[in-house]
Parts: C-alpha cells; structure tokens; sequence
C-alpha cells in the first residue's frame, strides 16, 4: 500500500466522504475532528457508571491531538464525568462538551450555564412515574444534573420497558418543556435548544476549522452528522464516521464510513494517524 493510498478502514464510500479526507489529510493543522463517547470512543456496557474507554483509544486521540488542529468529544454525558471515566486528561488540548454542548471542559475547569427549571421537575417527578409505568425490574434512573435518563438495557425485557415507558415520558417531558431523547435502551429528557450538530458547528466556527472529521453511533449523533452536511455546503470538508452496532443503524445509513465499533474506531485512527505522518524515511 503507498502512502497515497487508504488503509482498509480509512476508505469513506461517498463522494464527499473521499474529499474530506483528502482536505484532512493535506492540512490536518486546520482539521478539526470530534467524537461521542459511549459506544463510540467507549464499548456499551449494561450499566454506564461502569463505561470505559475501548483499549488504546485515548493513547490513539493524544497522538491525533498533536497533527490536528482540535480533538473534542461531544457527548449527552456531563463533561465532567466523560473526562473522569475516559481519562481524556491525557489528551493534550482536548475540549470535551458535556449535555450535548450546555458543558464545556477544556484545561481541567467545566463552564456551563444552570439547567432550566424544567430538569426540576423531571427530578421530582420521574421515579413514581416509573414505577407507575409498570416498567420492568432493572429500569433505572440516571440524573445527570442537566438532565434525567430513563435507562432498560439491565430491564428483564428492555423493549417492553420502553414501550411502556414513552408515552408517559413523552408527556413528562412537554409539560417540563424538554427534549425527549432516545437512545440505544434510553430514553432521556434534556434542555431544547442543545445537539450535538450545534455543538460542532459552533466549536468548528471557533477554532475556524477548515475540515472536519465526526465519528457517532446512535440517534442523538444524527445531528452532528447533519452538521457536517451543512458545513460542506460552507466549503469545509466533513468526514462521517459511524461506529456501527446492531441495536441502531440509522447513523450507519447516513455515515460516509463505517468501523466495526469502538475497537474498529481504535484502528482506524491508527490509520489516520499513520497517514498524516507520512512514509517513515
């Protein structure tokens, strides 16, 4: 394989997929790639307390760290608690933005606005919604400050308990004046006017990106996948990446690459990496 040449991952299937790789690649200072945490950056696991970084990865994102522009991760998580749980201190000049942007970790301090007072309300009220709903054992509420997630996967029957579940939340979250959010055996409620696509547009703006790269896997990534569509429409060359599951295929169909999961994540930012740096003389 030349250098010229795309490794076995690092092979987009679209016409502008290839582009911005090429953009990417002939400028990577001016690159700006971002990425989701959970089942993305992380393999999903039964209970997200216990989430952590697929082996090698965040070794992966410091090298990216130091040929790029900006390394961030966009997540529904608070910012806090990715940077704990991920390690992602040890990326060098990583920007993490929490509740889907309302968050921003850079350099070791969060800045954020307060919830509005509809989170409040969720909070007061969720847990005997949940238990009214007939929910089956092993449903569990996550709070997580900004926001209040209904989770299944540990449910005995998960699709039941979401069946159950999405329409007495659907009401919760209009009378609260929220977002309802799903996701893979989730359903959360969160503040309007926050995505992810806004989040990257927004920070992409800031750092005056002249390509970028984002790499999802699940429903609440739609919108930063979007983002990137919209960004090329501006001229700046953007790369989607899906980390692909069995349980959601809907960022799959709109990607412009597809991994294997975190693991085929892991490989190919080894692969992007080798490309940037060139043929070792």
């Amino acid at each position: 394989m030349s250098p010229a040449e795309p490794g076995p991952l690092l092979s987009p299937t679209t016409d502008a997929g290839r582009a911005a790789l090429t953009a990417l690649l002939a400028d990577p200072s001016t690159a700006l790639t971002g990425f989701d945490f959970d089942g993305t950056l992380a393999p999903i696991v039964a209970d997200p307390r216990d989430s952590a970084p697929q082996a090698g990865i965040v070794e992966a994102l410091a090298d990216l760290a130091g040929l790029v522009g900006t390394v961030a991760v966009i997540t529904g998580r608070p910012a806090e608690t990715a940077v704990l749980l991920g390690g992602l201190d040890r990326v060098p000049g990583i920007v993490v933005l929490g509740h889907y942007g309302a968050e921003r970790w850079v350099d070791g301090r969060v800045i954020a606005a307060d919830p509005p007072p509809g989170v409040a309300l969720v909070r007061s009220e969720l847990p005997a919604l949940v238990e009214a709903s007939g929910a089956p054992a092993g449903t569990w509420i996550e709070d997580k400050g900004r926001s209040l997630a209904v989770h299944t996967r540990r449910a005995e029957d998960p699709d039941r308990a979401l069946a159950l579940l999405a329409e007495p939340l659907k009401e919760l979250a209009e009378r609260a004046e929220l977002k309802l959010e799903p996701g893979r055996m989730v359903i959360e409620l969160r503040p309007q006017g926050v995505d992810k696509g806004a989040a990257l547009t927004s920070l992409v703006e800031e750092r005056a990106a002249r390509s970028v790269l984002y790499a999802g896997d699940d429903l609440g990534d739609l919108p930063a996948f979007a983002a990137v569509t919209a960004l090329r429409e501006r001229d700046v060359p953007g790369l989607t990446v899906c980390s692909s599951s069995d349980e959601v295929t809907e960022a799959a169909d709109a990607a412009d690459l597809i991994v294997p999961g975190p693991a085929g994540l892991a490989e190919l930012l080894a692969e992007l990496t080798k490309r940037i740096r060139g043929p070792v003389e």
